[in-house]
């Protein structure tokens, strides 16, 4: 089946295109909610494929910060402007940095994997933390960007072009990922979770495909960094470096489940709005119901949102298939 048939793709596709049309109608809270909540969703993509091959990273906040620091200091030291460069230069480097760092990574498992992670990036948020050169703990402000040249006047436009230029690098991500999943390399990811020795005597080197599982997680944290911070217009060490940050993306990966690449924007959004309204109806104690939620997941939804997305369809197209014809009329 070729991909344009994959169902998935259909309905991203049209998920996409009904986003593009609403999202021009919505308030601009809701626009900053898509913003936050699809930036992180382009992160979550990448740990849903590790996640898949039994591999939970704690220290993805080390790329993240990483292509938003990118964005920042390229936006303050060069006077670069343009989002698809800024982007482009996170991604890049947040790529280049997690291959160097999978040739250590790869050979660990279980929880030595996702410690030797949370590790690497809390050496990045000390120097962050020390340097005042790099903003230290107040972080740097970014200009509202420009778009192939093209500058808005309103913040509101801009942030809603964004959105926009958002939702179809997501688009084409999940895309990307889903036709990554469907190769040879990609059906290997839930192989090497399942029995990695057994992939080994097929020929194929689990490091090597954990590595380049790897490197794709961490251009996708780059780039979901990348976009956090031109929708914040602020970086931090805290909000984008620190563990906290790492513990957010777990969560919105366990909250959205490994079943399909739709499942991160659901998840992601969700966590949005938990996370907005748990604040304003308990400023002091919102962690609690955060932490509540992840509880409930784990109990009775180990699948995440997806799988209570695909039981509730299963259920649909059940009662249809149930549902009586209707008589013929006798001519």
């Amino acid at each position: 089946m070729s991909l344009a048939r994959d169902r998935t793709v259909q309905g991203l596709t049209l998920a996409l295109g009904v986003m593009l049309i609403v999202s021009a109608l919505v308030p601009s809270w809701i626009v900053n909610q898509l913003l936050f909540a699809f930036s992180r969703a382009i992160v979550v993509i990448g740990l849903m494929v590790l996640w898949r091959t039994r591999l939970v990273s704690f220290g993805h906040a080390l790329y993240f910060g990483l292509g938003a620091y990118t964005v920042a200091m390229l936006a303050r030291y060069t006077g670069v402007s343009d989002a698809f460069v800024l982007l482009g230069a996170a991604a890049a480097l947040s790529t280049v940095v997690g291959f160097c760092v999978g040739f250590i990574v790869r050979r660990y498992r279980d929880i030595f994997f996702a410690m030797l992670n949370l590790a690497f990036s809390m050496i990045l948020y000390g120097i962050l933390v020390k340097t005042e050169a790099l903003g230290s703990t107040d972080g740097f402000t970014i200009e509202q960007p420009t778009f192939a040249g093209i500058a808005f006047e309103d913040a509101s436009d801009g942030k809603l072009a964004l959105l926009c230029v958002l939702m179809v690098i997501g688009w084409a991500v999940a895309v990307g990922v889903q036709a990554y999943l469907r190769s040879t390399l990609g059906r290997l990811t839930t192989a090497i979770g399942d029995n990695e020795i057994r992939v080994e005597y097929l020929g194929y080197s689990a490091e090597h495909a954990i590595h380049i599982k790897y490197v794709l997680s961490t251009f996708l944290a780059g780039l979901g960094g990348g976009f956090m911070a031109l929708s914040l217009g602020q970086v931090d060490p805290d909000s984008m470096v620190n563990w906290t940050a790492s513990g957010e993306l777990v969560f919105v990966t366990i909250l959205s489940g490994p079943g399909s690449v739709a499942a991160p924007f659901i998840g992601s959004f969700v966590f949005e709005i938990l996370r907005t309204y748990a604040f304003e109806w308990m400023p002091h104690a919102w962690q609690m119901i955060v932490g509540g939620t992840l509880l409930v997941v784990i109990f009775f939804m180990p699948g995440g949102l997806w799988a209570l997305v695909t039981k509730l369809a299963g259920r649909l197209a059940g009662r249809r298939a149930a549902a009586p014809a209707a008589p013929r009329a006798e001519g």
